[in-house]
Formats: C-alpha cells, sequence, structure tokens
C-alpha cells in the first residue's frame, strides 16, 4: 500500500500551497503522488460540492450536508485514493473525514460520534496515515479569505460566523490531542518556508521509518 496524506485546518491556513510545494519534492525524489481534495475529486463529488458550497441552498440541512460530504467522500475513495494506494502511490488530500468531524460533528453541534460513525461506514474505515493540521486564530483565517476572494462572494460554509468556527477549530486540535501519532499540528502562521520545510521534515522521517520497515520483512 501506498502513502495516505492528508491536509486540514481551517481556510486560509495555506493548505493549497503546501500541498503543492510537497507535491513538487516528493515527485523529485521519485515518488508516484496522487493530488485530490474534499469534497469533489470525482465528477460525482465535484457535483456534490457545487451543492455543497452553493450560497443559495439555504434549506439544506444539517443531515443533508453530513450525508452529502460522507457520499462524496466515498465515491472519492471508491474511485481515487484506494486505486492510488494499491498501486504503492502517495496520496495528498486537501481535507477528509477530520473535516466532518470538526465542521459538522462539532461546528453544526450533530456530535462527532455520530459523524463518525456515517464516515466509517462511507470510508470503510480507511485512515491516513499522517495528517498535517494547520493551525491558526479563526480571525486571521476570515481575513485570509476575505482577502483571497476580493469581490468574489463567500460559499456556503464561509457565511457561518466566529463562532461556529471557533468550535471547528476547537475539535481539529482536540482530535489531534486524541491521535499525536498521526496529526501533526503547524502553526499556519509562520511563513510558508519555515512550514514546508517542517512538513518534508515529518514526512521524510514516516518515509525512511516505511522503507526500514520494508527492507526488515
Amino acid at each position: 500500500m501506498g502513502l495516505f496524506i492528508t491536509f486540514e485546518g481551517l481556510d486560509g491556513a495555506g493548505k493549497s500551497t503546501q500541498i503543492e510545494r510537497l507535491h513538487r519534492r516528493l515527485t523529485g525524489n521519485g515518488k508516484q503522488v496522487v493530488l485530490t481534495r474534499e469534497p469533489g475529486g470525482t465528477p460525482v463529488g465535484d457535483r456534490l460540492r457545487d451543492i455543497l458550497l452553493d450560497p443559495d441552498q439555504t434549506n439544506l440541512s444539517m443531515e443533508t450536508e453530513v450525508l452529502l460530504y460522507a457520499a462524496s467522500r466515498a465515491q472519492l475513495l471508491h474511485e481515487v485514493i484506494r486505486p492510488a494506494l494499491k498501486q504503492n502511490k502517495t496520496v495528498l488530500c486537501d481535507r477528509y473525514v477530520d473535516a466532518s468531524l470538526a465542521y459538522q460533528g462539532a461546528g453544526l453541534g450533530i456530535g462527532v460520534d455520530r459523524v463518525g460513525s456515517i464516515n466509517a461506514f462511507a470510508t470503510q474505515q480507511l485512515k491516513p496515515d499522517l495528517t498535517f493540521l494547520f493551525d491558526l486564530p479563526v480571525q486571521l483565517s476570515q481575513t485570509r479569505v476575505a482577502y483571497s476572494r476580493g469581490r468574489v462572494q463567500p460559499d456556503r460554509i464561509e457565511r457561518r460566523d466566529a463562532e461556529y468556527f471557533n468550535r471547528v477549530r476547537d475539535e481539529f486540535l482536540e482530535i489531534a490531542r486524541r491521535d499525536p501519532a498521526r496529526v501533526v499540528v503547524l502553526n499556519a502562521s509562520r511563513p510558508v518556508e519555515d512550514l514546508e520545510k517542517e512538513i518534508w521534515d515529518v514526512v521524510q522521517k514516516h518515509l525512511e521509518h516505511i522503507e526500514g520497515s520494508i527492507e526488515t520483512h
């Protein structure tokens, strides 16, 4: 099986930039890498993404939101992630189950356990080998998002208030506390180059550990 790495955190934390930089480093080292994102990443998932982020979808229920994210994720596993891992490729995914636990489980107040159960079914309990959590204050996240969007209207999720996003951030940090062996917390307010180096150092150690384990067997 290949290596499955996910990137989590509030919008504006710099995940996309670091995914691209890690992709370049890995391919430069001879690794086959697949980049993907959530929600989306497949034709079905991209259509669900349009619904989930559409600001005009004001009547979308919380339960529907949870199930649509899980549906998009299930399709992504089926079409992209599992086939790539079986081919011994490295998969870099922008968001995964942790996002649903934080945004819907905690943010919407549905319950982390309930959302977790739904996603355990959707993913057949496939977990990432490594997760980078880009942490930054909610106010800084919202400032960065507003700047990057310019005059483009915020999507359906971005329109939620600061209290919602504080609950999301708190749950992300709780996930990291519960699973420190998998989740690496990064201070996303640091310079891009510093973050890139820290991420690469962690990934290199992980790869060395995997290759060492293979050699012993």
